[in-house]
């Protein structure tokens, strides 16, 4: 990634409230670039983006990506070159409880957004972030590539596989058709990332955060699917990848790059539950582990082992995290024993993205 690239480029960063999204602004911002913001009020508390200050640091538009009129006026007024949508529902439990929420806010809301962007000019890049969840879960011993059949036998994951589709329409039918025929194009990929972790995730429902909330109180971490398998990494490496397939996508011709892509860790970071609450729990200096589960297997029915295959992020965008597992882990302990004793958090976040790139 060309860090110059980003100095003075106007981006727009949906969902800039989130765990995710505060950290992207924060990176952003330290590149240089002229961010704006559209989101709904932090949903957790303590929230990221309260405590490092992102109110007060750019543009924002308050509003639900639901509501059509509103994110188009939003776009139209933040006239943005790059776009990151992030903003959805993302948790699988949540989905079980409100399913036509969820619909609504993956599906309709990544339309909404994409037909902003086909009505403004200014945009000429956006990476649509979905999840390593869209794939039809088979329970492979292998990683999923780019190109494997779509999915979700859950609310979430269903509806993230339909965003899939709806940005690949929306791709072909309109963005890429108007660049062809000589018109205003926007070059569109969607993301794939693994189960992210580090400092400043205070979500329900997340192993990492539920793991520290309970050292910190003093109790047992509990654990609902203590042998599941899935693909850990930092939040950062996800967001390098996310900023690394924009650069290109913003500069590219070639419109092999308009599709698609994995952003997950290693072989070697693929760990069960268990696994990750153990180390965890070391990091930490100790704690107890209550392993015998607490799921109710048919209201909240989630998958045992997920893989992604990230070849090809790895080929052609040169990615390529200095963190394996251990690290991300250490980290997420480190920032957080930071936070509980009062240190700056925009400080704290600016730092180890300085450590991350540091490490590339």
């Amino acid at each position: 990634m060309n860090a110059t690239f980003w100095s003075g480029k106007k981006v727009l960063v949906t969902g800039h409230t989130g765990f995710k999204g505060s950290w992207l602004s924060l990176w952003l911002l330290k590149l240089g670039a002229r961010l704006s913001g559209y989101g709904l009020s932090p949903a957790s508390e303590p929230a990221l983006f309260k405590l490092s200050g992102l109110q007060a640091s750019f543009t924002q538009d308050e509003g639900d990506i639901r509501d059509e009129e509103r994110l188009r006026q939003a776009v139209n007024r933040c006239e943005p070159e790059i776009v990151f949508h992030l903003a959805a529902q993302p948790l699988v439990r949540q989905s079980y409880t409100e399913p036509v929420g969820t619909f609504a806010t993956n599906v309709m809301g990544t339309v909404h957004l994409l037909e902003a962007i086909r009505q403004c000019p200014s945009v000429r890049a956006a990476v649509i972030v979905t999840t390593d969840k869209v794939y039809e879960n088979r329970e492979w011993l292998w990683g999923y590539r780019e190109n494997e059949r779509l999915g979700g036998k859950d609310p979430y994951s269903a509806s993230k596989a339909c965003a899939e589709l709806a940005t690949r329409c929306y791709a072909e039918s309109f963005l890429l058709r108007r660049a062809v025929s000589g018109g205003h194009g926007a070059a569109v990929a969607t993301a794939r990332a693994g189960n992210i972790i580090g400092g400043g995730d205070w979500s329900e429902d997340r192993l990492v955060p539920d793991c520290l909330r309970a050292l910190a109180g003093g109790t047992a971490i509990s654990l609902r699917n203590p042998s599941s398998v899935r693909p850990w990494q930092h939040v950062l490496a996800s967001l390098d990848g996310y900023l690394r397939l924009a650069q290109r996508l913003y500069l590219e011709e070639n419109t092999d790059m308009f599709e698609a892509w994995n952003f997950g860790p290693s072989e070697q970071d693929i760990h069960s539950v268990e696994e990750v609450a153990k180390e965890v729990s070391r990091i930490w200096g100790g704690g107890a582990i209550d392993s015998n589960g607490h799921r109710n297997p048919v209201e909240y029915r989630e998958a045992n082992l997920l893989q992604l295959d990230s070849a090809k992020a790895r080929a052609r965008l040169g990615w390529a995290p200095p963190w394996d597992l251990k690290a991300s882990l250490e980290k997420t302990v480190e920032w957080h024993r930071a936070f509980l004793r009062g240190d700056p958090v925009k400080e704290l976040c600016l730092r180890q993205i300085g450590e991350y790139e540091q490490g590339r």
